[in-house]
């Protein structure tokens, strides 16, 4: 989404799978189970039996599949999967959707996410800053520079003080390139959410961005 990175993505290179522009359908399967998180020996707490959340009262994807495998394993809390699958199915599905300009444009969504980093922040970022805003590794973003060089998307420029480090920017070509592609896709992603009353759309931002600046925080303490 426009939102992530440049874009942005889950840490890679999470950011290569699936994203990338013209990959088949998304396996449900896989989707939600690669998502959950169930605890062993509980029971199903209020997270599984809020009101509105039972699988039973719900027609998509990730509630069958919660019905599966509480029919499997009924005595597993199985609420952390209807968030955590839900979350990683809408990704997979919204994701899809927001390709459809990247391929037009010859794009992968890693390599859209570059360029963005590259227009949004204003200046050139070395190929490590690159890695750390689209949470990419280094061997990824060399070689996705590698390739937008070869476009004439961006250029490189070596540090007068050390002959290792390069500094990238973006060419005229590749910003006219971002801004020609970003109100195409926030059209696509206005079009999608609109089935969310704009209410909605808020609690869910909230909602979200509560989640994720958590996790963010806690992934941060563990790396340190």
């Amino acid at each position: 989404m426009t939102a992530t990175n440049g874009g942005h993505a889950p840490a890679d290179d999470t950011a290569d799978t699936g994203r990338r522009g013209g990959r088949g359908p998304v396996d449900t399967d896989t989707d939600v189970d690669a998502g959950r998180a169930v605890h062993p020996g509980r029971r199903a707490t209020a997270t599984g039996n809020a009101p509105g959340t039972d699988p039973a009262a719900r027609h998509d994807t990730v509630a069958a599949v919660v019905r599966q495998w509480r029919a499997v394993h009924p005595e597993l809390d199985t609420g952390p999967m209807e968030v955590i699958g839900r979350i990683n199915r809408c990704a997979a599905l919204l994701q899809q959707a927001e390709d459809a300009p990247l391929r037009r444009a010859g794009l992968s969504r890693p390599e859209f996410d570059l360029l963005g980093a590259l227009r949004r922040t204003g200046h050139e970022l070395t190929p490590g800053e690159l890695a750390r805003e689209t949470f990419s590794s280094g061997a990824a973003v060399t070689k996705r520079l590698k390739q937008l060089t070869e476009r004439g998307l961006v250029e490189r420029r070596g540090d007068t003080r050390d002959r290792r480090v390069a500094h990238v920017r973006l060419t005229h070509t590749g910003r006219d390139l971002v801004d020609g592609i970003l109100p195409e896709q926030l059209t696509y992603e206005t079009a999608v959410l609109s089935v969310l009353a704009p209410e909605g759309q808020g609690e869910l931002a909230i909602l979200l961005a509560e989640l994720l600046g958590r996790l963010e925080g806690r992934m941060g303490a563990l790396r340190t």
